[in-house]
């Protein structure tokens, strides 16, 4: 078996598992935009602070997307 087919098919599943790990974040960024705006159409006076909560829940998933790239180019 030679040694360069290895790593090229562990380079292509290490693709695939960020693929897959970047649903997860992107699942989760939505939930809290969509929560955000059903809670600034029930309270209009506190959106300001509802979307700077939503930001923080934001960077926060877009973290977990980060650390999955970073990831890939570790075990790459």
């Amino acid at each position: 078996m030679d040694v360069s087919n290895l790593a090229e098919v562990g380079g292509n599943v290490a693709t695939i598992g960020y693929g897959l790990a970047a649903i997860g974040p992107g699942i989760g960024i939505g939930i809290v935009v969509g929560k955000t705006i059903e809670g600034i159409a029930r309270q209009p006076e506190l959106s300001g602070r509802l979307q700077v909560t939503m930001w923080i829940g934001i960077a926060f998933a877009e973290q977990l997307a980060l650390i999955g790239l970073a990831t890939y180019f570790i075990f790459a």
